[in-house]
């Protein structure tokens, strides 16, 4: 299960980016706070606060406001990125549940995902004609440039991998989130200055209550760990 959401993660973001900004991409993974929150209470079993509660109610109306002062809206994109965020809420949950099953060792983890990812996804690739991109003689053609844009493609996604699982572990897949919305938010400062993107006064503002509402978040569970802490004493 842990491989099958992990895949549709990464399908449905690619999906979501081909079709949206990237600033639009960032307000539709927002809602992977509140489906992370909803998750952690049905397959976890985990209650939240009420107070962490109204900071992803903030999150959401931030998503809210972002879709609609989108200037290059799409609906098929908008369904990507809720499907995106889904499945992203979904892989932190089942990560925190199969960690035990290798002793908490997220570099077993690591290995184990990713040998079924790649033989999974295999047979996608013949339905979808795009195993003739592994064609060596295409392949070799390449140019340096690309060859190394895809080396740090595949870096930055195994460190990216590493810093979840060992996030989740020492965490939650809330807090996991809640760190993937900022990093989201980053993106789309970065779509802004490499790709030209648009941003609205209302997407500007969607982002702001996104990212206010997650920097609350973090805020309210820092004080509650805080609190725990000081009651175990």
């Amino acid at each position: 299960p842990l491989t099958v959401v992990y895949l549709a993660m990464i399908v449905f973001n690619n999906l979501c980016l081909q079709l949206v900004q990237v600033s639009f991409y960032q307000v539709a993974r927002s809602l992977t706070v509140l489906w992370t929150a909803l998750f952690e209470r049905i397959v976890l079993g985990k209650s939240v606060s009420k107070l962490r509660m109204c900071a992803v109610v903030v999150v959401f109306l931030g998503f809210v406001i972002g879709s609609k002062g989108e200037a290059e809206f799409e609906w098929s994109g908008l369904f990507f990125g809720v499907l995106a965020s889904i499945f992203v809420a979904l892989y932190g949950i089942y990560v925190k549940k199969v960690l035990p099953a290798v002793e908490g060792n997220q570099w077993r983890l690591l290995i184990y995902n990713t040998t079924m990812a790649i033989v999974f996804l295999f047979p996608f690739l013949i339905l979808t004609g795009e195993i003739s991109i592994l064609d060596p003689l295409r392949t070799l053609a390449h140019d340096f440039s690309v060859w190394m844009g895809i080396l740090a493609t595949g870096v930055t996604g195994w460190l990216i991998n590493i810093a979840i699982f060992m996030q989740i572990k020492y965490t939650s897949a809330l807090t996991n989130a809640i760190s993937g919305t900022v990093k989201a938010a980053v993106q789309t400062l970065l779509g802004v200055v490499f790709f030209g993107n648009v941003i609205t006064d209302m997407n500007f503002l969607g982002i702001c209550a996104v990212i206010g509402g997650s920097w609350w978040y973090g805020q309210i569970g820092f004080a509650e760990m805080k609190a725990a802490s000081e009651a175990a004493k």
